[in-house]
């Protein structure tokens, strides 16, 4: 993700649960959002695994009153709930709810977004993933979204997915749906620094697609991480992060130009705290 202008932030841990973040953005473009946001973060003691602790609640808010906030919860090792919440001029914007479950060679997921049942709007998706053999996987995803403007008042758009491993080192995947919106990746990891990629969107009706290829490396001896990538819009992205050890700063670089269009957008940014 590239972003403009100059990004500061500083990030403070109070205690092995609890930390703080303080980000303070100044884009070039004066329609950007600017200004000042205040972020908390909490992990609970519900230990699931090493990497994992619930409950968990993420939020961020501006000086206006704008909130982000996320809830993430384990109830068990198989179960994961999420509530997000967004808060825009002092109105609730979005409610997303989403529930996986996660089987011995299986996963689904329901995720419910902006709820309402006086007006009978709302969006609902359901996904579905059978692990067929060890290195093939085959899954649906079932949209479904009501709206008075809509006509019918409501629609539903049904897609395949699979994902073909090969080893642990690539992977192939893609999904096409009724509507004839068709997406396929492909990842490679070819050294321990180096890693690839390239996925293609396509619309079958429309007879549009476009291309993306991109690229990682990491240099764990430069405290560096590149990434970059092109797509065939001709538009280019590349993003630095480099830790200025023994210090606790990062210092990130990006930057994104179109060739077509002659546009072009850089940003910089300092993090402070791990």
């Amino acid at each position: 993700m590239c972003f403009e202008g100059g990004t500061l932030r500083v990030n403070k841990g109070l205690n092995s649960h609890f930390q703080v973040s303080h980000t303070l953005n100044l884009p070039t473009n004066p329609q950007s959002p600017s200004g000042y946001k205040f972020g908390a973060t909490y992990v609970g003691t519900k230990m699931l695994s090493p990497s994992e602790a619930f409950p968990l609640l993420l939020a961020d808010i501006d000086p206006s009153g704008n909130m982000n906030a996320q809830i993430i919860h384990g109830p068990t090792e198989r179960t994961r709930l999420k509530f997000m919440s967004q808060i825009v001029k002092k109105k609730w914007e979005g409610t997303q709810m989403t529930a996986d479950y996660k089987g011995n060679t299986w996963t689904s997921s329901l995720t419910l977004a902006n709820p309402d049942i006086v007006n009978g709007s709302g969006v609902a998706v359901l996904h579905y993933l059978k692990t067929v053999t060890p290195n093939l996987a085959l899954g649906a995803e079932l949209a479904y979204q009501a709206m008075p403007q809509l006509p019918g008042g409501h629609v539903a758009v049904a897609s395949l997915a699979s994902r073909l491993s090969f080893g642990e080192d690539a992977n192939l995947a893609a999904t096409i749906g009724n509507s004839g919106a068709l997406h396929a990746s492909y990842w490679q990891k070819c050294s321990e620094q180096l890693q690839m990629g390239v996925e293609l969107d396509a619309n079958l009706r429309s007879k549009e697609a476009s291309a993306t290829i991109g690229y990682e490396v990491d240099l764990p001896k430069a405290n560096m991480l590149v990434r970059a990538s092109v797509d065939s819009n001709m538009n280019v992205k590349s993003t630095l992060e480099k830790k200025l050890r023994p210090l606790p700063f990062s210092l990130a670089l990006c930057g994104q130009l179109n060739h077509l269009e002659g546009k072009y957008q850089f940003g910089c940014g300092v993090f402070i705290g791990e």
